[in-house]
């Protein structure tokens, strides 16, 4: 067994500059200080050595505008120039006449961002934004390394739905169902309400989740008038950059400790448990078959390695490979194809799709909305990242609801899969400056 022991277990993606004209042989252009967000600004990739550029961003953001920051690159972009609607076409169908639009319109170099939601018949929140300004990764700006704003102390009120004890059954239940064979796993999540008397800080809370894991992959994003999604996803979906593709799958969780030995003895665990290590070849195999479909000469390693977040250690593989010949041009994939036709994968629903989709809806009492969704962008070539909408919450005007999900296999205990739900929740929980 592998102990190889990473901080991230995707590599980073050459940043958008490399997706369009005579960028794609010249070097990135410098990033200019980020007072203000520029329209059409031109992307630029990681690397250029501008101190504050990627902090900038983030210090620029306010509720409503769409923020986007992985291992790879920082997006802060404002006001929709045209939104992909809701309809009856393929979803890539409907980017791509929106990405056509706003190249009608002068845009030179368009892409789309926002989210998709768990549900495949539930509208997106996807929008070529009028005005984006990229910059490098979080992680290879100094300033990061700053405390962010420290939580008010406010008081929250906070109800679990379900309760931990409703919840617990749940997990029982579907371990009955899996033992006897109705399906192979599911993803079971739950939530927190939090409400607040004098407000939520979307900005404050986006400062708090990218100074803590400035490795991740941090977002912000209005999904309806009044309401933004934000989180701190560790795991990458897919990737496109040319020809070349990459996932990194997470599966297999165990939380993490404050005593170093502790921690280490978790890590550990983690990679000798029979039932993680399960858990996550069931997924890794579904990504394997579906990029196989798409991607030649794909590299699956044999064993997971580990990544870590300021609350949890996850069982991780990164899978790559390169597009497979199509017949004519423009014929290939893009990125939301490819995540589209991951989404969802086992790590997130269960296996079968369909009898885990069932056993969702009859077992968890919300609507998952975009929680495990994706959340990401895609240009005009096709290039983009899409991430696995996890450690998220939605905001409203006083509230906040946090969701947290575990993978019930036939091995699962009820009780250790709720301790796992309470740790996923740590991450918002910091954010907010709640305790559960």
């Amino acid at each position: 067994m592998s102990s190889d022991i990473t901080d991230r277990g995707c590599p980073a993606v050459p940043g958008p500059q490399a997706l369009a004209g005579p960028a794609r042989e010249g070097s990135p252009r410098p990033v200019q200080p980020p007072k203000a967000v520029r329209r059409d600004a031109a992307p630029t990739g990681p690397g250029d050595g501008t101190v504050g550029a990627a902090t900038g961003l983030l210090d620029s953001y306010r509720t409503g505008d769409m923020f986007f920051a992985s291992p790879s690159r920082t997006l802060l972009a404002r006001r929709a120039l045209v939104q992909v609607p809701h309809g009856d076409a393929p979803l890539g169908e409907r980017v791509a006449r929106a990405l056509a639009e706003a190249a009608d319109a002068g845009q030179e170099s368009p892409f789309v961002v926002g989210a998709v939601p768990f549900a495949g018949d539930e509208p997106v929140t996807l929008a070529v934004p009028a005005e984006s300004r990229w910059a490098p990764a979080l992680r290879e700006d100094p300033l990061i390394a700053l405390p962010a704003r420290q939580p008010p102390g406010e008081a929250w009120q906070v109800e679990p739905v379900p309760d931990a004890g409703t919840y617990r059954k749940a997990v029982g239940e579907a371990v009955q169902r899996i033992r006897r064979g109705d399906l192979e796993k599911v993803v079971l999540a739950r939530t927190l309400e939090l409400s607040s008397a004098s407000g939520v800080d979307t900005s404050a809370m986006l400062q708090r989740l990218a100074h803590r894991d400035p490795r991740g992959y941090t977002f912000a994003l209005p999904t309806e008038p009044g309401r933004t999604l934000l989180g701190a996803s560790p795991e990458l979906l897919v990737a496109r950059r040319g020809e070349h593709v990459v996932a990194n799958p997470l599966a297999g969780s165990a939380p993490r400790s404050d005593d170093v030995a502790e921690d280490v003895r978790s890590a550990v665990s983690l990679l000798e448990s029979a039932k993680d290590l399960h858990e996550h070849a069931v997924v890794v195999e579904a990504v394997r078959n579906a990029l196989s479909r798409v991607c030649t000469d794909l590299t699956v390693p044999p064993q997971p390695t580990l990544v870590r977040t300021a609350t949890m250690w996850h069982l991780s593989t990164t899978v790559s490979g390169e597009l497979a010949p199509r017949g004519r041009p423009g014929s290939r994939p893009t990125s939301l194809d490819i995540a589209l036709a991951l989404h969802p994968t086992p790590a997130v629903c269960g296996t079968p799709t369909g009898r885990a989709r069932a056993l969702i809806d009859e077992l968890e009492p919300f609507e998952r909305r975009f929680f495990t969704g994706m959340v990401g962008w895609n240009d005009a070539h096709g290039d983009g990242e899409w991430v696995v909408t996890i450690r998220c919450a939605e905001a409203a005007e006083r509230s906040v609801r946090l969701y947290a999900g575990a993978g019930i296999v036939a091995a699962s205990e009820p009780d250790a899969e709720t301790a796992e739900t309470a740790a996923k929740f740590r991450t918002f929980l910091h954010a907010v400056g709640a305790e559960l």
